[in-house]
């Protein structure tokens, strides 16, 4: 991505839920509430959410590129979809994303993204929504990226895009794991990668099981990155054997304008549906941006040499 093209992506919660977008392959006219703006250079992103004691918790990639460093936020909306509370509730030295949230039993866990750190880290919530712990058993074959687990007849199952490889890789290759618990042991499948295509592997939101089969919403990256969803039909699920058929893209509705250039993650919470879109921007106020964060490092290296 060259200085004067920087993506730009804003998160909405539409009223329907995300069986019916996947049956209609549409999101035009839906009614969509809008996270705030969080100003110039900065955005929300990778939805992911659950409803506890009447209210939305949704979880975000929050990020700025004077950082570059994404970390977890937590919105809180009412039945109503007014915002009640805004924080953060993770963060660490390398970058966060896709935060999807796990409720098992009494427990509620956090599965961010974190492939720089090398590894995938499973968190437990220790007082929810802002209180975290490492879950140390878990431990996955690879520093997963867009990792989205699926539980099905007693087993986890792991959809995933590698970290190793070249950025093509990472955005054309999906790989499968599977575990009898979510802690673990994890088990990669020996087809993997089980799907190679740049318009439909990488995952973009929550498997959900539809009329006994799982539909991922992946990316369509052919154009642009996280350019439309794309839902993938699973067709065979075995711990030996996958197959899954693509369907049509569903892209950003028109009245998003100007955030039509992207559509990257569909997540399912209850009877609404969180999303992210795109604009791309090309204001040259991105250079000046990455030259003051460039200055920075170079004097705190200078500091601390």
């Amino acid at each position: 991505m060259g200085l004067l093209r920087t993506d730009i992506w804003r998160t909405g919660i539409l009223s329907c839920p995300m069986s019916e977008i996947l049956t209609h392959g549409d999101v035009a006219g839906l009614p969509v509430t809008w996270l705030p703006d969080p100003g110039p250079f900065r955005f929300l992103a990778d939805p992911f959410g659950l409803w506890r004691d009447d209210r939305l918790y949704l979880f975000v990639e929050a990020y700025d590129y004077r950082v570059r460093i994404g970390r977890i936020d937590v919105f809180v909306f009412d039945r109503g979809m007014r915002l009640l509370e805004v924080r953060p509730v993770l963060s660490e030295p390398w970058h966060l994303s896709y935060p999807v949230v796990i409720a098992e039993g009494d427990e509620i866990y956090l599965l961010p993204e974190a492939y720089r750190s090398g590894r995938l880290t499973l968190y437990r919530a220790v007082s929810f929504p802002d209180r975290w712990e490492r879950v140390p058993e878990f431990v996955f074959p690879e520093a997963a990226i867009d990792a989205s687990p699926v539980h099905i007849e007693g087993r986890w199952w792991m959809f995933y895009s590698p970290s190793g490889g070249s950025g093509e890789d990472r955005q054309s290759l999906l790989h499968v794991a599977w575990a009898d618990r979510l802690r673990g042991p994890w088990h990669p499948h020996p087809g993997n990668p089980v799907r190679r295509d740049r318009r439909s592997a990488r995952p973009g939101g929550t498997p959900l099981l539809v009329d006994g089969r799982v539909i991922l919403p992946t990316q369509d990256c052919t154009g642009t990155y996280g350019g439309a969803i794309v839902p993938l039909t699973v067709t065979d699920l075995a711990t030996t054997h996958f197959a899954a058929q693509a369907g049509g893209p569903i892209v950003a509705a028109s009245e998003w304008a100007p955030y039509t250039d992207g559509l990257h993650t569909l997540s399912a919470a209850g009877e609404v549906t969180l999303v992210d879109a795109k604009r791309i921007s090309r204001s040259p106020r991105r250079i000046a941006i990455e030259l003051d964060r460039l200055g920075r490092r170079m004097v705190g290296r200078g500091a601390g040499g």
